[in-house]
This record gives C-alpha cells, sequence and structure tokens, in this order.
C-alpha cells in the first residue's frame, strides 16, 4: 500500500537524517513504568550503547546486557559508569543466552532479528517466578489500522526530530548506527504466535512503528 510518493519520501529521508531522534528510547520511561521499583536480576537483550541497561541498574542489583555486535557493545561498555552493576556481554540472544533466571527481561528493537517463537521460548525459560518481560518491537503493516499510524507517524516523526535537536542539524546518536532489518512479521502474526508461547501477554500497537509487549511469569 503506497500512501506516499517516492519524491515525497525522499524528502523525508533526508530531513530525518539531518534532525535524527531516537525512536526506541522513546520508550524506555515507559519500560520503568511496567517493571518494579526494586528488581535482583535483570537482563536486557539486543542492548545496543546501553541506554536502557543503564536505567535499570539504578533499581537492579545486577544487568546483564547482551548484544551481537561487538562494537556498539564496546562503546557501551565505555559510557556506563563503573558504578552501575550492568555487564556487557556480545553473544546471540538464542544460541548464547544468558545463564540463570531473570525478574526483568526487556527487549527494544531487537526481536525482529530473531527466530520469535524461539526466543520468546527462550525468554519465557529464563523468567523467574512473578518476574516481568517487556519487548518493544517492529511489525510489518498490513492492515488499514497499521498503514493510518504509519501516516499519522510520519509528521509526529518530523516534529519530534526538529524539538529534539533544537531545530539544528545533528549527527545521529549513537544508539541509531548498529545494523538494522526490516520486520517481516505483521502484528496480527505476532499477536497470534505470543498468545500461544505466553498466555495472558498484552500486546498494544504503538506510534513510531513500534508495538509493545507485557507478558509476567505466574
Amino acid at each position: 500500500m503506497k500512501i506516499l510518493s517516492p519524491c515525497v519520501l525522499r524528502a523525508l529521508e533526508r530531513f530525518n537524517a539531518a534532525y535524527p531522534w531516537d525512536h526506541n528510547a522513546r520508550y524506555h520511561r515507559w519500560i520503568l513504568r511496567q517493571l518494579p521499583q526494586r528488581f535482583r536480576r535483570a537482563a536486557d537483550i539486543g542492548s545496543g550503547s546501553g541506554d536502557l541497561a543503564r536505567l535499570l541498574a539504578r533499581r537492579a542489583d545486577s544487568v546483564t546486557a547482551v548484544d551481537v555486535d561487538p562494537v556498539i557493545t564496546a562503546q557501551a561498555q565505555k559510557l556506563t559508569p563503573a558504578s552501575l552493576p550492568v555487564t556487557f556481554t556480545v553473544a546471540d540472544a538464542v544460541a548464547d543466552s544468558p545463564e540463570g533466571s531473570y525478574d526483568v527481561i526487556t527487549c527494544v528493537a531487537a526481536v525482529h532479528h530473531l527466530p520469535f517463537a524461539q526466543v520468546l521460548t527462550t525468554f519465557r525459560s529464563h523468567m523467574a517466578p512473578g518476574g516481568t518481560l517487556v519487548i518493544v518491537g517492529l511489525s510489518r503493516a498490513q492492515t488499514p489500522v497499521d498503514h493510518v499510524l504509519g501516516v499519522l507517524a510520519i509528521p509526529a516523526n518530523a516534529a519530534m526530530g526538529w524539538l529534539k535537536n533544537k531545530g539544528r542539524p545533528s549527527p545521529r546518536p549513537t544508539s541509531m548506527t548498529a545494523p538494522t532489518r526490516a520486520a517481516d512479521m505483521t502484528f496480527a502474526d505476532i499477536v497470534r504466535e505470543t498468545g500461544t508461547l505466553l498466555p495472558g501477554a498484552r500486546l498494544r500497537r504503538r506510534l513510531f512503528w513500534r508495538y509493545t509487549l507485557v507478558w509476567h511469569q505466574p
């Protein structure tokens, strides 16, 4: 479904490149509101530049931050004060998943890089009783609702970029420099598979081409 002409899309891409902002960081405060004020162990999967891991570390006894990219993981380590209880690990979230159980597992804009059913099963197996899983993910637009949300996000995205950069062109944040790929699962696919693997999970479409998933281990 094509809504904007290629000429308009190219103009928007140039604008967004000049005034970038981190869509994922917008959800960090929302993620924290889904979690207890204090918890023992947390894992942040696809931790990137470590922004969310550092926020979790202010509430946790320990945080394991996992990312497959060694370059951005090294940058995250440098940005993290030694006083924060964060351990950065270069690993595949499925093949080399962190050992033990966690009270909190978060994953932002990384699940679409992984085999969905397998990664949800892995998260479930590492969740402590009463623990919380929070995912912010990307889905492939398919329905009219998806496309309407996408259209609404376009001017909002440009406005946010302008405001966050105070009207001045800016380099891309470190957290936005990691390789990305398009999502291949629709929101309906995600809801169906999640219902089988994580009964009771709450899923919602969100603005800026995202959805959220919250699940509590019984």
